[in-house]
C-alpha cells in the first residue's frame, strides 16, 4: 500500500514539475494568452460596460455625412474643432485624441482646432511612437545584437500648447492579438499613455485628496507637487506630474499599501463612497504594474459608441434629447468601426471575428480607461500561486491516475478539468481573476493520463513477464502465451495433433525416498531433472508432465513426420546416457531409468475441473509410451519403442523383442529395443542381435529348445542381455506348460 501511494504521488510530482518547467517556455506563455484567456473571455461573454466613457468614431458613415474624404489623415481639422466644442458643451469631462496631428494641414483650420483645445481646457492629444532598431556591436558577428530606440512624436507644437497634455498610445501584440497595454510607456521614458492621463483628468477633483494621503504615508516627498486640482493641471506638465508620481512609487514599493490603508481608515462612511473608489482607482494606477490585461467587455462598440457627424450634433437643443449624454464622462475620439480588418489602427482580440470584424485602438484605449475607473483589470494570479497550483495540479492528476483503472482514471481527469475549467471561469467572471487553463488541463491532464497508463502498462507488463517466466517452469511457453491471451477460455482449450511421447521413471525411487531426508532427495532429483530434460529440449521435445521420479515429454505436428519420430528416439537414446553420466558423478548412489517411446494421435490441452487444471496430452499413446516404460522392468532394459515409432526410420541401431498385450490395452504392440546410432554398433553386436532375432523367430514357431539355444549363445556373447535372458526363461516355462493352439505369439503381461 505505502509502495503505491509513493508511486502515485512521485508521479504526481512529476507531471507538476514538468508543467512547471514548460511554464518558463515563452511559447506556453503565448499559448496561455492566445488560448486560455481567450477560452475564458469566451465563455464569459459580453459585459456591460460602465457609462462613464464614449467613444467618437472617425468613420466612413461621417465621412459619407460630411461630404469629406475616406482618409481620416485628409479630415479639415475645423471639424476636430467643431467636436471639441460641441462635447464642451455637452459637458465631457475628459477629451482624448487617438489622432497624430503631427503635420500642419491648413494654417486656419489649425487655429480653430488650438483654439477650441484652449477654450476647452480637458483635451488630450495623442502622441506617436517611432521605433528603429540599432546595432550595438560591430565586431564582424554574422548577427549583431540590436537596441530598440523609441522615440515620442509629439503633436504640432500650436496643438500640442493647446491641450491639457499630449500622450503616447501603443498597443503590444503577443503575437499578433492584443491582451495589454501600458499605463507608463516602457521605452519612452516611462511616458504615461494617454487613457492613464485621461484617468488622472477624469479624478481631477480628488487630486488634492490623493496628495494629502500621500504626505501622510511619505511625508516631505510631495513637497514639490501641486496642493491643488487647478495647479495639476496648469502649474506644470501633467505628463511630468504623472511621472513624478510613479517615480516615488517605484522608489518606494510600500507606499501603495500605505495609502490604501490609510485610504481605508479615513474614507470609510457612505458619503464618501464615490471619492474612496476614484481615489482607490488613482492610487493603483501609480503603484500598479506598468503593463496591464485588458478585461475587454465584448465586441467592437461594445463601449458606447457614436459616429462622429453624430458627435457634432451634442450640445444643440433641438438634438440633445436624441443623442447620447456625455456629461461628465471621457470621451475618446478615434478610428473605430465595424469593419477594421484593413486599417492601421486595427487590432485582433478575443472578440474578433472571423469576418474581419477587427476592434480599434480608440475603443481599446476607452476599454483601458473604464478598466482602471472599476479597478477590474485582468488579474493574473500571483507567481507563488501560480508555482503551488502548477504543481499541486500535476500531484492531484498524476496520482488519481496512477491509482485508477484507465477508465475511471480518464473519467477523473475529464471531471476533474471540468470542475477546474468551471471554477476558472467563476473566478475571471466575478473578479477578473486569470487561473491558467493551457498547462493544467492541455498539457498536465492528457500528460498525466497518458504518463500513468504507460507506467501501468510498463509495470503490468513487467509483472506478466515474471509470471510469464514462473509459468514457463510449469508449463509450455505456448501454454503461456494462451493463458495470456485468453485465460477465462483456457480449460476449454485443446487440440488433436500427431504425437510422439517418451515417459521416463527412476528404478527403485521409493526404497530411495527411504534413505534420504526430502531435502536431500529434492536437490537430487533437480539435479536428476536437469540432465535428463536437456537431451528432449536439445532434440526439440517439450516436458509436459513431472510427477515424483518420472516425466513425460512430447514432439507434436498435424500430422505423422519422420523428423518427430526421430528427435524422439534420438532423445531417449541421450537421456539414457545423461542417465549414465549422471550416475557417474553422485556417490554410493544409482537411479537406473526406464524409457519408453510411443507415436500416435493424441489431445493436448488442460484436464481438470473446478479451480484446478493441469496442462498435458491425454490418449492411448500416452498410455501406451507409459506401459513400455514398465516393460522395460520385466526385459532388463532401458529403452523401449513402439513399432510405430521406429518403422523405415534410418540410422537407428534397433531389435523387435517381442509382441506383447501390456496391462490394460486391449491390442497387442511390437515393441523394439532402442540401442543406440547405427554407426555405434560393432561386430559382435550386430552378430548378438542377429542371433537374439533367429531365437525369437523360432520361438513363435514353439520351437522352445531351438529359442532357448540361440538365447543362450545370445547371452554368451552379452551376458547382460536382458531380453534373451527374459525369453530364456519363458521357454523353460513353456516346455512345461505350452500356450495354447491358438496363441500367436503375443505374450501377456498382468502387472505394469
Amino acid at each position: 500500500m505505502l509502495s503505491r501511494v509513493i508511486k502515485a504521488v512521485s508521479l504526481g510530482l512529476i507531471v507538476g514539475l514538468a508543467g512547471l518547467a514548460l511554464s518558463y517556455f515563452p511559447y506556453f506563455h503565448e499559448l496561455e494568452e492566445d488560448v486560455g484567456l481567450g477560452l475564458l473571455f469566451k465563455f464569459r461573454g459580453v459585459r456591460q460596460p460602465p457609462a462613464d466613457a464614449v467613444v467618437v468614431s472617425i468613420d466612413k458613415e461621417s465621412a459619407e455625412q460630411l461630404n469629406i474624404p475616406e482618409n481620416p489623415d485628409k479630415w479639415p481639422r475645423s471639424l476636430h474643432a467643431r467636436l471639441v466644442e460641441a462635447l464642451a458643451r455637452a459637458g465631457a469631462k475628459v477629451i482624448t485624441f487617438d489622432v497624430h496631428f503631427i503635420e500642419s494641414r491648413s494654417a486656419s483650420d489649425d487655429n480653430l482646432f488650438a483654439a477650441a483645445n484652449k477654450r476647452a481646457e480637458n483635451v488630450v492629444l495623442g502622441e506617436a511612437l517611432s521605433a528603429r532598431e540599432v546595432p550595438t556591436a560591430s565586431d564582424g558577428a554574422a548577427i549583431a545584437p540590436e537596441h530598440r530606440i523609441v522615440k515620442i512624436v509629439k503633436p504640432l507644437p500650436l496643438l500640442a500648447e493647446s491641450a491639457v497634455a499630449t500622450a503616447p498610445f501603443v498597443l503590444p501584440r503577443i503575437p499578433f492579438k492584443v491582451n495589454q497595454y501600458w499605463t507608463f510607456q516602457s521605452g519612452a521614458g516611462d511616458s504615461p499613455t494617454f487613457p492613464a492621463v485621461a484617468f488622472q483628468l477624469y479624478t481631477i477633483e480628488v487630486y488634492p485628496d490623493f496628495i494629502r494621503l500621500l504626505e501622510r504615508v511619505a511625508p516631505g516627498q510631495t513637497k514639490n507637487f501641486p496642493l491643488d486640482a487647478v495647479g495639476a493641471i496648469k502649474g506644470r506638465s501633467l505628463q511630468r506630474l504623472m511621472r513624478d508620481i510613479r517615480d516615488l512609487f517605484e522608489s518606494d514599493p510600500s507606499i501603495e499599501s500605505k495609502m490604501l490603508e490609510e485610504l481605508d481608515r479615513g474614507y470609510s462612511s457612505t458619503d464618501d463612497g464615490n471619492k474612496h473608489a476614484l481615489l482607490k482607482s488613482l492610487i493603483k494606477l501609480y503603484g500598479g504594474s506598468n503593463r496591464r490585461y485588458v478585461n475587454y467587455y465584448g465586441p467592437p462598440h461594445t463601449v458606447t459608441t457614436i459616429p462622429f457627424y453624430r458627435g457634432l450634433q451634442l450640445g444643440q437643443s433641438n438634438e440633445s434629447g436624441k443623442l447620447v449624454d456625455v456629461k461628465g464622462k471621457a470621451v475618446f475620439v478615434g478610428l473605430s468601426e465595424r469593419i477594421l480588418a484593413e486599417r492601421k489602427d486595427s487590432f485582433y482580440t478575443v472578440f474578433s471575428q472571423a469576418n474581419g470584424v477587427f476592434i480599434g485602438g480608440v475603443e481599446i484605449a476607452a476599454t483601458a480607461f473604464l478598466n482602471m475607473l472599476e479597478d477590474r483589470p485582468v488579474n493574473p494570479i500571483g507567481s507563488q500561486h501560480y508555482l503551488l497550483l502548477i504543481v499541486f495540479w500535476g500531484v492531484v492528476i498524476g496520482a488519481i491516475c496512477r491509482t485508477s483503472s484507465i477508465l475511471l482514471g480518464a473519467a477523473s481527469v475529464v471531471l476533474l478539468s471540468v470542475g477546474y475549467f468551471a471554477a476558472a471561469a467563476f473566478q475571471f467572471k466575478t473578479a477578473g481573476t486569470w487561473l491558467p487553463i493551457v498547462i493544467p488541463l492541455f498539457v498536465q491532464a492528457p500528460l498525466g493520463f497518458v504518463a500513468a497508463v504507460l507506467w501501468n502498462y510498463v509495470e503490468t507488463n513487467k509483472e506478466r513477464q515474471q509470471i510469464r517466466k514462473a509459468l514457463a517452469y510449469y508449463v509450455p511457453d505456448e501454454v503461456v502465451d494462451q493463458l495470456a491471451k485468453n485465460i477465462v477460455d483456457i480449460k476449454n482449450s485443446g487440440q488433436m495433433v500427431y504425437g510422439a511421447c517418451l515417459f521416463a521413471d527412476v528404478a527403485g525411487y521409493t526404497t530411495l525416498s527411504e534413505k534420504m531426508t526430502p531435502q536431500q532427495l529434492s536437490d537430487l532429483m533437480h539435479k536428476y531433472f536437469e540432465a535428463t530434460f536437456a537431451p528432449v529440449k536439445q532434440h526439440g521435445g517439450l516436458v509436459v508432465n513431472l510427477k515424483g521420479d518420472s516425466f513425460l515429454a512430447i514432439w507434436k505436428a498435424t500430422r505423422m513426420e519422420d523428423g518427430l519420430r526421430r528427435q524422439a528416439c534420438l532423445a531417449a537414446l541421450d537421456v539414457a546416457k545423461a542417465v549414465q553420466r549422471f550416475n557417474a558423478t553422485v556417490e554410493d548412489l544409482n537411479l537406473p531409468t526406464r524409457v519408453g517411446v510411443h507415436s500416435g494421435q493424441i489431445f493436448l490441452g488442460n484436464i481438470g475441473a473446478g479451480d484446478h487444471y493441469e496442462y498435458g496430452p491425454t490418449g492411448d499413446t500416452v498410455n501406451t509410451a507409459s506401459r513400455m516404460d514398465g516393460l522395460n522392468k520385466y526385459l532388463g532394459t532401458e529403452v523401449l519403442a513402439s513399432d510405430e515409432i521406429v518403422q523405415q526410420l534410418d540410422g537407428l541401431l534397433t531389435r523387435e523383442v517381442g509382441k506383447f498385450m501390456l496391462r490394460g490395452k486391449a491390442q497387442p504392440i511390437v515393441v523394439h529395443e532402442l540401442l543406440g546410432r547405427a554407426e555405434e554398433a560393432d561386430e559382435t553386436r550386430k552378430k548378438s542381435l542377429e542371433i537374439f532375432t533367429q531365437g525369437l523367430a523360432a520361438f513363435r514357431r514353439r520351437s522352445w529348445d531351438e529359442a532357448a539355444e540361440h538365447f543362450a549363445c545370445a547371452i554368451e556373447n552379452s551376458p547382460n542381455d536382458g531380453p534373451a535372458q527374459f525369453y530364456a526363461k519363458l521357454c523353460e516355462e513353456y516346455r512345461i506348460n505350452p500356450p495354447g493352439e491358438a496363441w500367436d505369439g503375443v505374450i501377456a503381461l498382468e502387472e505394469k
